[in-house]
């Protein structure tokens, strides 16, 4: 029975290159001298600190272009708010979403149940299973989902016939 796999990844290695693309571009820029400002992946997620609320405001512009640029999608990243920290600092944090929530998943479901397809889900783990009799089913169902626009990034992978 041909089937695939919804998931949400990330592809941590292209975040590595977009954060260290983003600290050069920071550091050679006329508009940071002076400022300390710093972007780090860090165990929470990713670190965006420098001396002014502006300034972070202006090196998260930097972060996001070049994490879109390296094709990350910008739905996996929460959080972002900016805090104060000691010393007239500012800092924000955002943290990388993988996987897809159990709740997710079950809206997910519910989707496809909804499309009157021969077509049955089975949510395992972080991850949903599409099962189906015909292929024509599985890319109607594969279209559907990409025109839903959800919250998280979604990927079709494990495409079995």
């Amino acid at each position: 029975m041909p089937s695939f796999d919804i998931v949400s990844q990330v592809d941590m290695q292209e975040v590595r290159n977009a954060v260290d693309q983003s600290m050069r571009e920071v550091v050679n820029r006329y508009d940071f001298k002076g400022t300390d400002t710093r972007i780090e992946i860090t165990d929470e997620g990713i670190t965006v600190e420098s001396t002014s609320d502006h300034r972070v405001e202006a090196a998260i512009d930097v972060l996001k272009g070049k994490l879109v640029r390296r094709k990350v999608s910008l739905k996996s990243l929460s959080g972002g708010e900016i805090k104060p920290v000691g010393g007239s600092r500012s800092r924000a944090l955002f943290t990388l979403n993988q996987g897809i929530a159990q709740d997710d998943a079950k809206v997910l479901s519910k989707t496809i149940r909804d499309m009157k397809l021969k077509a049955q889900a089975q949510i395992q783990g972080d991850q949903l299973r599409v099962q189906a009799k015909k292929r024509d089913d599985l890319q109607t169902v594969i279209a559907e989902i990409k025109a839903l626009d959800f919250h998280v990034p979604l990927q079709f992978v494990n495409y079995r016939d």
